[in-house]
């Protein structure tokens, strides 16, 4: 015959449910999965001083020897650069010189033949030469500064005499070129020395 059914609260020896102290601690089965800290524990180790000072010298020593191949590398390459700069410039005074062989023959060639030709001949030979000459060196980037009759300009011209002008209109007018000045790619080579007109006497 079936026991009866053991009645609420209670366990199946009649043991009551609710009376179980529960105030005890976990089981030892808790205390086994429970993690543990001890004192120390997940620290970690601490460098010895002596291999810390190695480590950090030979750093050092690495940087040391970086810096230095940079110092080196850009060392070469600025000379580098210093030196094709100086072919360049060599390059473009070789072609401007070679430019020019050509009216140095021709001043041979007059030179050699001044005793036999006619002064009308010399002239219209120099002019020659002379015209050539100039076109080489226009053609090269030389620029004549021959300022008569144009304002005084200081940046270009230099004043070595003044005269009084013959009209209101002509003060501070470059009156004659006493030496052409140049001008090479645009930057100043030689100023033109100049008079010039003032009424106050001064450029």
């Amino acid at each position: 015959m079936a026991e009866p059914a053991a009645p609420a609260g209670q366990s199946a020896d009649g043991a009551d449910i609710a009376s179980t102290d529960m105030s005890q601690g976990p089981s030892s089965r808790d205390e086994a999965t429970q993690p543990i800290f001890g004192e120390g524990r997940g620290v970690l180790p601490m460098e010895p001083q002596e291999g810390a000072v190695r480590r950090l010298q030979s750093q050092l020593e690495e940087s040391r020897e970086q810096h230095l191949r940079l110092a080196a590398e850009f060392d070469n390459f600025r000379k580098r650069v210093a030196r094709e700069r100086a072919e360049l410039s060599d390059r473009a005074q070789a072609a401007l010189v070679t430019r020019l062989l050509d009216a140095l023959d021709d001043l041979d060639r007059l030179i050699a033949g001044a005793g036999a030709a006619s002064p009308q001949a010399l002239r219209e030979a120099t002019a020659l030469v002379d015209k050539k000459l100039r076109k080489e060196l226009e053609a090269a980037g030389l620029e004549r500064i021959d300022p008569v009759g144009q304002p005084f300009d200081p940046s270009l011209h230099e004043a070595v005499s003044v005269l009084p002008p013959p009209s209101a209109a002509q003060d501070h007018q470059v009156s004659a070129t006493f030496q052409t000045g140049y001008r090479y790619k645009g930057n100043l080579v030689r100023p033109a020395r100049v008079q010039v007109y003032s009424e106050q006497g001064r450029p």
